[in-house]
């Protein structure tokens, strides 16, 4: 007994040195939970409420240690395209890991929503748009929260009151429509002449339209600049 016991102490001493050189559930959670909260902090910042809850873990996990404050987290999938975001959670020590970590995450923010039912082809006014708080991160296109980036566009399909504005429902409206009189710039390097011609076609900035030129009766395509406003290249 005098030689087992002193045996069977170290032993038992070492398997516990070992066991708390792991790495393990709770510090793993812990270190989500760090993450967590600074990226809360810095979106309420910028107005945004970000309400999260981590997964579980198998409290039995064991990984290789990692040096203090040497576990690495970050979202392994974009946090404001969906409401079941992943932590990928890990260390670059002797022995590397890498494991992953649920997360159910809402991301409360002021958004653009319709003020009343829309129809396909309005023009979007202010009368058309209020503001309510909504989960942004549930709208999985993007909610448009700044006017300047909504008025003046054209619904692309109808849409109820509430619905929050994101930008495939709304389109930039055509710029010159057929049958408009146009100013045609006819371009070559620091050089342009300009005369006036017809659309014959509805576009957008930047896309292609016929136009007839006025003084010599020439069809000609050129691309669409601005309201009323063509351009070709010689």
């Amino acid at each position: 007994m005098r030689i087992l016991i002193p045996l069977m102490l170290t032993l038992f001493s070492s398997t516990a040195a070992l066991a708390s050189e792991k790495t393990g559930a709770e510090d793993i959670l812990g270190a989500g939970r760090q993450f967590m909260e600074a990226f809360a902090e810095t979106q309420a910042g910028k107005g945004f409420d970000a309400d999260y809850t981590l997964g579980s873990l198998d409290p039995r996990l064991a990984l290789a240690p990692c040096p203090d404050g040497g576990i690495d987290v970050a979202f392994s999938s974009d946090p404001w395209k969906t409401t079941q975001p992943s932590l990928m959670v890990s260390c670059q020590g002797e022995r590397p890991w890498r494991m992953y970590l649920s997360v159910a995450l809402d991301i409360y923010g002021d958004a653009l929503v319709a003020a009343r039912p829309l129809s396909r082809g309005d023009r979007v006014t202010e009368a058309m748009v209020a503001t309510d708080r909504v989960v942004v991160n549930a709208i999985r296109r993007g909610a448009i929260t700044d006017t300047d980036n909504l008025l003046g566009l054209e619904m692309k399909r109808p849409v109820n009151a509430g619905t929050p504005f994101t930008p495939d429902l709304v389109t930039a409206p055509d710029a010159v429509a057929r049958g408009d009189h146009v100013m045609i710039t006819a371009r070559n390097g620091s050089f342009a002449v300009k005369t006036r011609g017809k659309a014959l076609a509805n576009a957008r900035v930047g896309e292609q339209v016929l136009v007839e030129n006025l003084s010599s009766a020439r069809k000609i395509r050129a691309r669409v600049t601005g309201p009323g406003q063509v351009e070709i290249t010689m």
